[in-house]
């Protein structure tokens, strides 16, 4: 399979608390909500093409707790959101395995980078991480990420979880392709190429 990071981030790359202002208030952060008044069709249109493509899924546990309760009871289950990760294989990522009552929801067991690799040598399309900010970093790092969806907000916050923080490993990308929605949304597709291309020194 192939592994995809979706994620949201503002224009100074937080991806922090997207959904609301409680989400994730972990290191004092108060600024969670950033993303509802900006979806509109073309944001729905993305997400549920993304969704449509998994065969599995990869959270960590922060994000399985924010999705968990919203998206088991969503009313209308054959949403294509929602069916995804109502009935797809879901591989959490946690030090606290106890709790995961969502169907088909399962910890990984062992080292995150080996049990990734094996995922993705099982047959399927796409192995697919959501939001996850730990995760995300760790997979970056391993060089296992194959595709990143990124929706890239018209906001600037100064402060979160970035998702290209200190310590992350220098990487060149290709846009494959990007749009920009009614509300300023500019939603791409961008496919890791390995060292980025830098000026050879005189």
């Amino acid at each position: 399979m192939k592994l995809t990071v979706t994620t949201f981030v503002t224009l100074d790359g937080v991806m922090q608390g997207p959904g609301g202002h409680d989400e994730d208030l972990s290191n004092g952060f108060e600024l969670g909500g950033w993303v509802s008044a900006h979806i509109d069709q073309d944001f729905g249109r993305r997400i549920d093409d993304i969704f449509s493509r998994a065969d599995a899924v990869l959270l960590g546990r922060t994000t399985y707790d924010m999705m968990y309760p919203y998206w088991s009871r969503f009313p209308d289950q054959d949403n294509v959101v929602a069916a995804a990760l109502n009935n797809l294989p879901k591989h959490i990522a946690t030090s606290r395995p106890e709790g995961l009552t969502w169907d088909n929801a399962s910890p990984i067991e062992g080292d995150l980078v080996e049990a990734v690799r094996r995922l993705k040598e099982q047959p399927g399309r796409e192995l697919q991480v959501h939001g996850s900010h730990g995760v995300i970093q760790t997979l970056l790092e391993a060089g296992l990420v194959d595709e990143i969806n990124l929706f890239i907000f018209p906001v600037v916050l100064g402060e979160g979880k970035h998702l290209f923080g200190p310590g992350t490993v220098p990487a060149g990308m290709r846009l494959e392709n990007g749009e920009i929605s009614s509300t300023g949304v500019f939603i791409a597709t961008y496919t890791p190429i390995g060292e980025p291309l830098l000026q050879e020194a005189e």
